[in-house]
C-alpha cells in the first residue's frame, strides 16, 4: 500500500537529514503533527508560538543546511511570515508545511475560523507565495513530482518553499509512481565558463596583490569548506565582511580581518581597496556589509563569483556555477606567497576607574571567552556590532540576522542551533529590548535539556535606535524593566547557573562560572545607558550615508 501525502513529504525530509520539525500545533495542521509523532524517525518541536518557530527554524537551517516548519492555516502561517522573510532574505531553505482546511470545506466556500470570513481560501497562499522561491499545494495525484520539484528549487535557490496541505489530501494515498525521480546536478555551459575562467586567470595569475572576499552564499551553497580549500592552495588572502564573518577560518594564516569600508579596520580597508584585484565568492554588497556604502572597490578590478554567474568588470558570464568556477581555478592558480597584512583582534580589555561594564572592557573580554568551535548567535543591534570584529578561534561560528535584521531572532535561532547540534557550546548574546521580543523560547532550552550559555546586555532601551534615531531620548526607546536573570526560573529552567552583574569583577567571575558549571548558564549585563561599541558608535556618525543617498 502507498505511503500517505504527508508520509511520503516527511520521508523525503528524513531522506535531505532533516530530523526536527518546529512549529505550533493547529486543528487544521493535525495530520502533518499527528505523522511526526505517531512516527519514529522525526521529532515534534512545539514552540510557544508561530513566529519563534520560524526563527528556530532559520537557526536550525544555518547550522544543517536546511530546515522544516509546520503552522496551521491563516492565523500560525502569517505569524510565522517575518522570520519566513528573514529566511527568503538571507538565502536559507525552509520547508514550510501549512495544514489547510479539508478540500471539499474549500470548495465549498463555508465560513469556517482562520479565514476572512469570505470564503477565499486563496488569499494566504498568495501571500505566501511572494516569499518562497517555490509553492504548492499537495494532492494524491501531484504529491510525488512536486515533492521532488519542491527540493529542488530550494536547495537551489537556498530559499523557503510553501507546501500546502488540505487536511483531507494529507492522510491519502499518493497516486504517482516514485520510480525515477532523482535530483539532476546543475552543469554549467562549458563555453563560458571557459571564457569566464580565462578572464579571472588572466587577470590574477600575474599579480601579488589580491584580496578574496568570500561571501555568504558560498556559505549558503554548502561551498565553505571548497572555497577554503581553494584559498589554502594558492595563497590567496582573504578579508571578510560583516554578514560573511566566519564562514571561513578566522585563525587561518591568510585571513587579513573584517573589512567594512571607512568605518572601521583602516588598515584591512587599505589592503582590501588598494589591491589590484578583489575577488567576492558569492559576496553581497549590502549596506552593513559595505559599511554604510563607504567601500570603494573600483569596478574594473572587482571580480565576483555568484552562485550562477560571474561578474568581471561589468561583463556578466551566466549559466555558470560557483562550484564548477572554484574548482577550474583551483586547478590552474598556482600557489605563491602574497602580500599580507597581520589580523589582529578586540585588544586587552580595558579597566574603567569605577569597574564599571563598558563596551572597551565587556567585548575584548568576550573575545577572550569563546573557544574553538563554539556557536555564537548574536541579535540585530549593538551586541553583534560589538563582537564583528573580535578575533574568533578555529571552527568556531558567528551567526547574525545582518541582512533582514529583524530584532527578536536570536533567541529563537539559538534555540535551533542548539538542537541541531546539542553537542556544541551555544553562546547567545542579545540586547534586552530584542530579548523581550522572544523571550519565550528559554522554556524550550530547559525542556529539551539543552545547555546554552545566554549573555542578556541590558542598557535600559534601545540602544542602536537611540544612536541612530534624532531624538535618543524619545519614549519610544524606552522599555518596561524586568528581572531578566530571574526569567529562567519562570520559564522552568530550575537548574540553570544565572546571574546579574553590574561590575568588571562580577562580570569575569560570571564568566568563569559560566564556562566551567555543567548547566545552561543566564547572565544579565548591566551596562550605561549609551555604552556603545565602536562599530555602533561609527554608524551613529555615518547615519545620513545609510538612510539616504
Amino acid at each position: 500500500m502507498n505511503n500517505s501525502v504527508i508520509e511520503h513529504l516527511l520521508s523525503r525530509l528524513y531522506d535531505l537529514g532533516i530530523r526536527d520539525i518546529f512549529g505550533v500545533a493547529g486543528d487544521y495542521a493535525f495530520p502533518i503533527e499527528d505523522a511526526i509523532c505517531n512516527g519514529n524517525s522525526m521529532r515534534w518541536i512545539g514552540n510557544c508560538n508561530e513566529l519563534n518557530a520560524a526563527y528556530a527554524a532559520d537557526g536550525y537551517a544555518r547550522i544543517k543546511g536546511m530546515a522544516a516548519l509546520s503552522t496551521t492555516f491563516g492565523v500560525g502561517e502569517l505569524s510565522a511570515i517575518n522570520a519566513i522573510a528573514g529566511s527568503y532574505a538571507e538565502n536559507l531553505p525552509i520547508f514550510h508545511l501549512v495544514g489547510m482546511p479539508a478540500s471539499g470545506v474549500q470548495k465549498s466556500k463555508r465560513l469556517v475560523h482562520h479565514t476572512l470570513g469570505d470564503g477565499d481560501f486563496d488569499v494566504f497562499y498568495q501571500l505566501g507565495q511572494r516569499l518562497a522561491c517555490a509553492h504548492t499545494i499537495m494532492t494524491p495525484e501531484n504529491c510525488v513530482t512536486e515533492t521532488e520539484r519542491l527540493i529542488t528549487c530550494a536547495l537551489k535557490e537556498r530559499r523557503p518553499v510553501y507546501i500546502g496541505l488540505p487536511s483531507d489530501y494529507a492522510l491519502m494515498p499518493i497516486q504517482e509512481n516514485r520510480d525515477n525521480l532523482s535530483l539532476t546536478k546543475q552543469k554549467s555551459n562549458k563555453e563560458t565558463l571557459d571564457k569566464a575562467v580565462d578572464a579571472i586567470k588572466e587577470k590574477l595569475i600575474q599579480s601579488n596583490n589580491i584580496c578574496v572576499l568570500p561571501g555568504i552564499l558560498s556559505k549558503r551553497l554548502g561551498f565553505a569548506d571548497k572555497v577554503q580549500s581553494f584559498i589554502n592552495k594558492t595563497g590567496l588572502p582573504y578579508a571578510t565582511m560583516f554578514m560573511d564573518k566566519s564562514i571561513l577560518s578566522e585563525s587561518n594564516p591568510h585571513y587579513v580581518g573584517m573589512y567594512d569600508g571607512k568605518l572601521m579596520t583602516p588598515k584591512v580597508r587599505e589592503f582590501v581597496e588598494n589591491s589590484e584585484y578583489v575577488l567576492g565568492i558569492g559576496a553581497m554588497m549590502t549596506d552593513f556589509n559595505t559599511g554604510s556604502f563607504t567601500a570603494k572597490i573600483a569596478p574594473e578590478k572587482f571580480i565576483n563569483i555568484m552562485p550562477e554567474h560571474v561578474e568581471i568588470d561589468s561583463t556578466i558570464y551566466d549559466s555558470i556555477y560557483m562550484e564548477d568556477v572554484l574548482s577550474r581555478l583551483e586547478l590552474i592558480l598556482p600557489y605563491k606567497d602574497y602580500n599580507l597584512i597581520k589580523v589582529e583582534g578586540l585588544g586587552e580589555p580595558v579597566l574603567s576607574d569605577k569597574g564599571e561594564i563598558t563596551a572597551q572592557y565587556l567585548y575584548p573580554c568576550l573575545e577572550k571567552f569563546f573557544q574553538p568551535n563554539d556557536i555564537i548567535i548574536a541579535e540585530t543591534g549593538t551586541s553583534s556590532m560589538g563582537l564583528g570584529f573580535a578575533l574568533l578561534p578555529e571552527g568556531a561560528q558567528f551567526h547574525n540576522q545582518t541582512l533582514w535584521g529583524s530584532i527578536g531572532w536570536a533567541t529563537p535561532a539559538a534555540f535551533g542551533a542548539a538542537l541541531a547540534v546539542p553537542e556544541r557550546r551555544i553562546i547567545l548574546i542579545t540586547g534586552e529590548g530584542s530579548h523581550q521580543l522572544t523571550v519565550q523560547e528559554i522554556s524550550q532550552f530547559a525542556r529539551f535539556g539543552l545547555k546554552p550559555i545566554i549573555l542578556v546586555l541590558n542598557n535600559d532601551g534601545y540602544l542602536i535606535e537611540r544612536l541612530l534615531c534624532n531624538y535618543p531620548e524619545a519614549y519610544y526607546n524606552d522599555l518596561a524593566q524586568w528581572n531578566y536573570h530571574e526569567l529562567p526560573k519562570a520559564f522552568g529552567a530550575k537548574d540553570w547557573y544565572c546571574e546579574k552583574v553590574t561590575t568588571i569583577g562580577q562580570l569575569d567571575n560570571a564568566l568563569k562560572t559560566a564556562g566551567s558549571v555543567n548547566t545552561a548558564s543566564y547572565i544579565e549585563i548591566v551596562t550605561g545607558r549609551y555604552e556603545a561599541s565602536d562599530l555602533a558608535q561609527k554608524l551613529k556618525e555615518s547615519k545620513d550615508s545609510l538612510y539616504s543617498f
